[in-house]
């Protein structure tokens, strides 16, 4: 299944927020207990911006993407945008969807990945998002594939400690609040 429509609008979303993270918030909580705000960010940056179009492109991370501070480089919201704008695109192309990337040792389809960065590039985004004062907006349709691919990945990525144990959704949540919650994360969270 190709979500490139998707993907490309939760890039723009997520060019927002990060438009949004001021350098004062940048050393405060998250959602995600093990970061702070700068940490959370380098890492969504680093997976959601050239690591997403390295794997369309099926070439391989490189060494230093895991620990670059993105954050210090100036102007890092705008090239993180231009950079999700390539992310994108580069899905777009049919061949990014073609095949399995190997994830060290282990052969992953590359809708597999897709949907992994792709939950990469919502989840962090809401907890960017909370983190500095702001919402993550994620539109109907990405919601509801969002919470699709959280329903079929929570138990393993629970084994592997990336997601908590569910949490309750708000009555009345939408299907992106509710893979909000599934992952762990506690939707009245607040800074």
């Amino acid at each position: 299944m190709n979500f490139h429509a998707q993907i490309a609008d939760s890039a723009v979303e997520a060019a927002r927020v990060a438009a949004g993270v001021t350098d004062d918030r940048l050393t405060g909580a998250t959602p995600c207990p093990d970061y702070d705000t700068r940490a959370l960010v380098n890492h969504w940056v680093a997976y959601t911006g050239p690591g997403m179009e390295l794997r369309a492109r099926k070439q391989p991370y490189p060494d230093d993407l895991a620990t670059r501070d993105f954050t210090a480089e100036r102007g890092w919201a705008a090239a993180y945008a231009e950079q999700l704008r390539r992310s994108a695109d580069a899905w777009a192309d049919p061949a990014a969807w073609e095949g399995d990337l190997d994830m060290g040792g282990m052969a992953m389809s590359a809708e597999a990945i897709a949907g992994m960065l792709f939950m990469e590039l919502l989840l962090h985004g809401w907890d960017v998002a909370k983190a500095t004062g702001q919402e993550f907006r994620a539109d109907p349709a990405s919601g509801k594939l969002l919470l699709a691919i959280v329903r079929e990945q929570a138990e393993m990525f629970r084994q592997y400690k990336g997601f908590a144990e569910p949490v309750e959704p708000p009555a009345g949540a939408t299907d992106f609040e509710i893979a909000v919650a599934l992952s762990g994360r506690d939707p009245y969270w607040a800074a």
